[in-house]
């Protein structure tokens, strides 16, 4: 295309040779328009820099720097040609080229000739460098400044923008990268209101464009144009009331380009954001803008951004052509052999076109760029774009702009450059004034087609009315789910015009995928936020758990005789009534001695051991016990009885209360190995999951149409259990006393409302719900539709309520070693004493006694009271005192 091109520029102009004579002279090439605010700035400014190239004796080693400019003042086709005449000249760069229409025709040139073509204006995202070598973007191309507006919206938590744009390369291609941010922040460009170049756009084209943007649902909208169009967008937009309270309206870098330049703006842009390549502030920038005044006598232009990137521009074309120089380049240009094969061919003369020796190194030496300029660091990256690209976000405020932040590519949005601190990188920007002259945050979104109600579908149950809407005579009455809706409207914070359209005939349960894929505003009811349905709608915060559950039928137990024996199995009992004579046994051991309670005839004894030292003890602790040891068994015994009383009777109270459940059926697992009939919901999702994620065959799926036949079908087990929806259980098991959920929800989701895909208002309603739930005011709900019980409180509990011998072996173990450990001590201290004993010791001199009469001594020692011991032991020791 490109050479087809130049085939016929060829053929109109013929050869325009240009040789320059002076050796000592440095031509730089650059196109630009007058007539527009940038051109006449960047003109000045580009002189300005040449000039103070001139006057640096450290540069071009004494060569000159010449700048040709190139006056563009044709508009599509005959500006590329006037461009194509242009470039014939033996320039080493050319800056400028203001319209993106030019910008690939001649990259394609640059390429060819090895020429640079440097430009700060025309910045489309989409001229990479593997295609265009020799063309370098010297300001932050549209992909950042898109990347900002992205980051904007996403921080107000807009869902949608509409783009209002010219339809050329550059803003095109803007708005398609712009497309892609907002899809990263999870947000997305819901319309595109395109506008025809400059000189084809009219007012009613604007208009007709306008009155399209007012029929979309967003009010967040973007204009992305020219200065004189961007102009007329919003004094027209002013006439037909889109600058009122509501709007939200952002301008890329054409309006501050103009509020730069002519620093008073129309009011009819008050409250308008919109953003600024960022420059720093610097003495340089400073010294530059005090010239400014002269430099642009007569232009009645202010500086902005464009002029000092244009300075820059010249100061790196200049440093780079200065390195090179001193590598020892030459500044030497090389006829096109190209050219002249397609010359031989066609008769054509486009020797003129001469490629730039050096123009590989050039460009090499400006990607290579390492200074600091009047807009800040100049470098390239990998990508060769300027390194961290910041922009400043401006609000028009009346008539000028108010700083309220920034955006970086490092950082973000914040309210300092350079955030130091985490408090100012959390700010992400200052407080906004919108338009219609207000600091709160406008919705960003409008009901489409002039406001007209919400069309909201309701489905007209045939079952469970009661948890969407009772409808008597055709007249509304209110359910579950309206309740919830209309108590969630009022935590809106807008009015919501909207209308009720019934969906079904009444005479069955209508299919609610049919439901949310009707073309409805919303569809409210009980409807389950299923994954097939997700596809088609976007639902809002569950406003109610919905799982799965399993209801069978239920019968009151039978009265028993032995109802308080229930509560322990068989084998703690057992256990239980060892320890008690176990107890009473060590109890004895300890106390014989001791305690006259525990003396007397055997039989007294027993008694004795198996009643006062173990009930009487339980009565009164530790009173009627008189040894050390004693009394500790005896206390730990208490802990231990204790806890199985305490066991007992809450083992008991739960038999005397609980209800049995007759049904072998314990939840879903038991349920499908079962092979008995199960009972669903009619029209419900139920049957196609159970057979899908459960393989339950269809034969088993009982349809069931009404709570009546539920109960009517599990009483005459018809069927074995009901699968449904918890809020359908519990609507079910309020008024039907004999039935009851066993085992645990197997599914986990909720009932939801529908809104169309990215609807804003699934947004708030999330919201609404969220504080519907927080204040209370869902309970009251619920409890007036669901929680309200004709029968008392029911358990799902399947598992036994009787105590096994396992749950207390621990501390029946414990106890155990207690009182072998006691004993055993209370036995050393016995053959300690016993040892000590008169008899002992006559026993031991004679040394005639049997074994069977030390054991004789032995055990009628240990039945002798202690106080006789010692009265013994006491007479032994007075008498060898006599002796």
């Amino acid at each position: 295309m490109v050479m087809r091109l130049l085939l016929f520029v060829g053929l109109v102009h013929g050869v325009f040779p240009f040789v320059n004579s002076r050796s000592n002279i440095v031509d730089i090439g650059s196109i630009v328009t007058p007539e527009t605010i940038n051109g006449r700035v960047s003109t000045i400014a580009m002189k300005a820099a040449v000039d103070d190239v001139n006057s640096d004796p450290t540069i071009l080693q004494g060569k000159e720097l010449r700048l040709n400019i190139h006056e563009a003042n044709f508009t599509g086709f005959f500006s590329i040609i006037d461009a194509l005449k242009y470039m014939e000249l033996p320039n080493v760069a050319i800056i400028g080229l203001q319209s993106s229409m030019m910008a690939p025709v001649l990259s394609y040139i640059g390429n060819e000739i090895h020429v640079p073509i440097l430009s700060f204006t025309d910045l489309d995202p989409t001229l990479w460098a593997l295609q265009y070598p020799y063309f370098i973007q010297t300001a932050p191309n549209d992909l950042y400044q898109m990347t900002a507006v992205a980051e904007i919206v996403s921080h107000f938590r807009y869902a949608q923008v509409t783009a209002i744009f010219t339809v050329d390369d550059q803003f095109r291609n803007g708005i398609n990268v712009l497309g892609n941010e907002l899809t990263k922040k999870s947000c997305r460009l819901s319309g595109k209101a395109p506008l025809p170049v400059d000189s084809n756009v009219t007012r009613e084209i604007i208009r007709d464009r306008l009155l399209k943007v007012m029929s979309m649902e967003s009010r967040v909208i973007l204009v992305h144009t020219y200065i004189e169009t961007g102009l007329a967008i919003f004094e027209i937009a002013k006439s037909l009331g889109m600058m009122k309270r509501g709007y939200v309206w952002i301008a890329t870098a054409w309006l501050s380009t103009l509020l730069d330049s002519v620093g008073i703006l129309p009011k009819s842009l008050h409250g308008v954001l919109t953003l600024r390549p960022h420059t720093i502030d610097s003495y340089k920038k400073r010294a530059f803008s005090r010239r400014w005044k002269n430099l642009s006598k007569g232009y009645n232009t202010g500086l902005n951004s464009y002029g000092l990137y244009a300075y820059d521009t010249v100061r790196i074309i200049a440093h780079a052509i200065d390195k090179y120089l001193k590598e020892g380049g030459e500044i030497s240009f090389t006829t096109n052999s190209s050219l002249s094969n397609i010359m031989g061919s066609v008769s054509l003369n486009l020797k003129s076109l001469t490629i730039f020796d050096g123009g590989r190194q050039l460009r090499s030496n400006i990607l290579q760029t390492n200074m600091t300029g009047l807009t800040g660091p100049l470098r390239f990256d990998e990508d060769r774009s300027l390194i961290n690209p910041t922009f400043d976000v401006i609000n028009i405020i009346q008539t000028h702009g108010r700083l309220i932040g920034y955006w970086s590519n490092c950082s973000g949005l914040s309210v300092d450059v350079k955030p130091s601190n985490i408090s100012s990188y959390n700010q992400k920007l200052r407080t906004v004034v919108w338009p219609g002259n207000t600091k709160d945050k406008p919705r960003g979104w409008q009901f489409p087609n002039n406001g007209r109600p919400l069309r909201i579908g309701v489905p007209l149950r045939v079952t469970f009315r009661e948890m969407v809407m009772q409808v008597n005579d055709t007249k509304q009455v209110g359910g579950f789910s309206i309740d919830v809706f209309n108590a969630a409207l009022k935590f809106l914070q807008y009015p919501l015009p909207y209308e009720f359209i019934v969906y079904g005939d009444g005479l069955k349960n209508p299919s609610y995928l049919d439901l949310v894929n009707k073309v409805f505003d919303a569809a409210i009811g009980d409807i389950t936020i299923l994954t097939n349905r997700t596809k088609a709608v976007d639902f809002t915060q569950p406003y109610i758990e919905s799982g799965l559950v399993v209801v069978v039928h239920i019968d009151k137990p039978d009265s028993s005789s032995w109802v308080y024996v229930q509560p322990f199995s068989p084998q703690l009992w057992c256990v239980i009534a060892l320890l008690f004579l176990f107890v009473g046994g060590v109890v004895w051991l300890l106390e014989h001695k001791h305690n006259d309670q525990f003396r007397g005839p055997p039989r007294k004894q027993i008694v004795t051991a198996m009643c006062d030292s173990v009930i009487n003890e339980l009565n009164v602790p530790g009173e009627n016990t008189v040894s050390t040891l004693g009394r500790m068994v005896v206390c730990i015994w208490l802990f231990v009885v204790l806890i199985v009383n305490a066991s007992y009777t809450a083992s008991l109270t739960s038999n005397l209360t609980v209800q049995k459940l007759k049904s072998p059926i314990s939840g879903i697992e038991s349920l499908i190995i079962s092979n008995k009939l199960i009972g669903f919901q009619v029209g419900s999702y139920i049957e196609d999951y159970l057979v899908k994620e459960f393989n339950i065959p269809k034969s088993r799926l009982v349809a069931l149409g009404s709570p009546d036949e539920y109960a009517e079908k599990l009483l005459s087990g018809t069927v074995a259990a009901i699968v449904d929806e918890r809020p359908y259980v519990d609507f079910f098991l309020s008024n039907h006393c004999d039935f009851q959920i066993v085992g645990k929800e197997f599914t986990t989701s909720g009932m939801g409302f529908a809104f169309p895909r990215d609807s804003p208002l699934a947004v708030d309603m999330s919201t609404a719900i969220l504080r519907l739930t927080e204040t209370g005011e869902f309970k009251k709900i619920q409890d007036n539709w669901i929680n309200k019980r004709a029968c008392g409180p029911q358990s799902s509990s399947l598992v036994s309520t009787q105590v096994p011998l396992k749950s207390f072996w621990g501390l029946f173990l414990i106890f155990g070693l207690v009182c072998v450990v006691g004993v055993l001590i209370h036995l050393c201290m016995t053959l300690y004493k016993f040892r000590r004993h008169p008899h002992h010791a006559v026993l031991n001199r004679r040394q005639k006694c049997h074994h069977s009469a030390r054991l004789q001594r032995f055990f009628k020692f240990v039945d002798e009271k202690q106080e006789v011991t010692l009265n013994k032991l006491k007479r032994k020791r007075r008498a060898s005192g006599n002796v």
